[in-house]
């Protein structure tokens, strides 16, 4: 019998000027649960009652989810790289996602000391999460933590829990104008279709004749 291939979930770096593709991370093994959370972007309390069903801009939604980094497979077949260095590796590629590269922040110290007196913000690769083809959104890092449980003799990690935090980037947070707006206003048309697709009820179901 032959087993249906498993898709991963991971997460893609683009240059954000070029869109070309950087790096690709893929999640050893799928989360289990993925947490979603929707804050709907109304009108703050103002005393107009014109204002009340008024939305401002797309909803803010958050994810959290845990994946595990497991190096036993690789190990038992003795792969070089894993011997001598664990999952540093895997680590690291996600850990660099938070961090300016070295290189930045060797230039922007030499600006500093010859004297420039306002250095522009270190920009990021744009980041992308994605879990199948129906959900493959911009996002911000929010949150970020590991929790190394295995050791090799040389104290390299093997064995690792990761939980991660995003934040959907929105068009309110990326404008229209470049592939981030582009993506997001993609998934958003994602879900209006699939919200076409749902059956819907009655008010028979409610209990209730009508309105």
């Amino acid at each position: 019998m032959i087993s249906p291939r498993l898709l991963k979930g991971g997460i893609v770096l683009l240059d954000p000027d070029t869109s070309a593709v950087l790096r690709i991370i893929t999640l050893q093994y799928n989360s289990d649960t993925l947490t979603r959370t929707l804050a709907p972007k109304g009108i703050k309390e103002s005393g107009d009652r014109s204002e009340a069903m008024r939305l401002t801009g797309p909803a803010v939604e958050t994810i959290k989810l845990e994946a595990e980094i497991d190096a036993t497979d690789q190990l038992e077949t003795a792969d070089a790289q894993t011997t001598q260095l664990g999952i540093h590796p895997q680590l690291a590629a996600l850990e660099t996602i938070v961090y300016p590269s070295s290189a930045r922040l060797t230039s922007n110290n030499n600006l500093a000391r010859s004297g420039v007196l306002e250095i522009v913000p270190m920009q990021t690769p744009l980041t992308l999460f994605i879990w199948s083809k129906n959900r493959i959104l911009p996002v911000r890092l929010t949150d970020f933590s590991i929790t190394e449980e295995a050791f090799d003799t040389s104290l390299n990690p093997i064995r690792a829990k990761i939980s991660l935090g995003l934040r959907v980037l929105s068009v309110d947070d990326m404008g229209f104008d470049n592939k981030g707006g582009s993506l997001f206003m993609s998934y958003l048309q994602q879900k209006e279709r699939f919200a076409a697709q749902n059956a819907g009820g009655t008010f028979g179901n409610l209990g209730i004749g009508g309105i």
